[in-house]
């Protein structure tokens, strides 16, 4: 096997809760924060997808904050899917199957490549890269699962 691992139902892998620890860096200022905090997959109450729910604490400029943020991972064809705001709208799609992925998201003037890849059952990781006339961004992100599924 490569160095990825891959993920046939992107699905049955996430849910379940997560720990995760996020460094975000301004590559024009060199500030530098840190997200600490958990994320659970649970399931839609239609069942056709999974909630993810991610809540902690966000330290910038030395001032820490309670964060969240919600998604929805609803079922794609073959093991993949299709990630969506809280709201409903289109975030990016997902496909796990070769054990790394990279998504785009165009946002205003501003473009987000994620690169997402899985190390093994209980490690992922994913990297944001953000560019535009407004931003210059890159947030790194460390998931070790903390339950059994």
């Amino acid at each position: 096997m490569g160095e990825f691992w891959p993920v046939p139902d992107i699905l049955a892998f996430l849910g379940g809760t997560w720990r995760a620890e996020r460094v975000v860096r301004d590559l024009a200022s060199g500030d530098e924060g840190r997200f600490t905090g958990t994320v659970v997959f649970e399931p839609l109450e239609d069942g056709d997808g999974l909630l993810q729910r991610e809540s902690g604490d966000f330290t910038w400029r030395g001032v820490t904050r309670p964060a969240e943020r919600t998604l929805r991972f609803l079922r794609g064809p073959d093991g993949t899917a299709d990630v969506r705001f809280a709201d409903g709208r289109f975030f990016h799609g997902l496909d796990l199957r070769p054990g790394r992925h990279v998504a785009d998201h165009p946002c205003s003037a501003d473009l987000y490549r994620g690169e997402f890849t899985v190390r093994d059952a209980d490690h992922w990781h994913v990297v944001w890269r953000v560019r535009g006339p407004a931003k210059d961004l890159e947030l790194v992100t460390d998931y070790v699962r903390t339950d059994v599924p």
